[in-house]
């Protein structure tokens, strides 16, 4: 069967619900990763705290605790790279064997050949593909974290110990903006799987994760909390009868704070 041919299996519907995925999905990751916007995604307000982490770990001794925050962060990205590689292992079966989903499809009133659901599953493993990517690009970025971190001296008056921490504060945040864009891929690859049901289903789940997304960005209450903006229980200040809360200039001092990381939901 000629490409012609496959593209007219699916019908205006379909094109649009794949416009809306993809429009959405890139619309979506350009303003969370806009830097210098008046309203700051939260994966643009933690690059504050990450550089604000490394400037203590210049006089932290000893840097174990340094260490294990950065190991955690290379095993999440560790795990969700192995994760998805089993997604894409399961989702090949599925293309191999996609006679039985046709008809398992034709049940519940779907018409259509088995080749119309391996290009839905196909574009699945993409997707999956590319947050495999991501993942595993940001844990090579830890990693190189993890080296220009252990190449700043224990003395914070040497010369290179404020530029060493900074390239590693660097570092970190291009790894954490990879693995927040792997994160979105696994979103939008559940929102392609509704595609095995039809167009409007895909709206519909398309509709629904990018509004996770945004939300979780924009919206949430880590985000509050990261501005200053988040009251605790009872309405008392942040850190109040303990002197000034140092958190309530977060907004000016970064809006910013110019160039990643954030999944936080309230």
């Amino acid at each position: 069967m000629a490409l012609i041919d496959h593209i007219r299996l699916f019908s205006a519907g379909d094109a649009a619900a794949l416009l809306l995925l993809f429009g959405g999905w890139w619309v979506v990751g350009r303003a969370i990763e806009r830097i210098g916007a008046d309203r700051p995604s939260v994966t643009v307000l933690m690059m504050r705290e990450r550089r604000d982490w490394m400037r203590q770990m210049l006089t932290r001794q000893p840097r174990i605790f340094d260490a294990t925050i950065l190991g955690g962060l290379r095993q999440s990205t560790s795990f969700y790279a192995s994760t998805t590689v089993i997604a894409i292992g399961g989702v090949l079966a599925l293309i191999g064997n996609a006679e039985t989903l046709s008809g398992v499809a034709t049940e519940f009133g779907e018409m259509a050949p088995p080749v119309v659901y391996r290009i839905k599953l196909a574009l699945v493993a993409l997707l999956l593909t590319e947050g495999f990517l991501k993942f595993v690009w940001a844990n090579r970025l830890f990693g190189y974290c993890a080296v220009v971190m252990a190449a700043v001296p224990n003395d914070p008056g040497h010369p290179e110990a404020v530029a060493r921490a900074g390239r590693a504060a660097e570092l970190n945040i291009r790894a954490a903006w990879n693995f927040n864009r792997g994160l979105r891929a696994l979103y939008v690859a559940l929102a392609a799987v509704a595609w095995l049901a039809g167009w409007v289903a895909l709206m519909l789940a398309a509709a629904a994760v990018l509004w996770t997304i945004w939300a979780r960005e924009f919206r949430s209450l880590p985000r509050a909390i990261l501005i200053g903006g988040h009251r605790p229980e009872g309405g008392a200040e942040p850190g109040a009868g303990a002197g000034p809360a140092t958190v309530d200039a977060a907004p000016d001092r970064d809006r910013g704070a110019r160039g990643a990381d954030g999944d936080g939901t309230g």
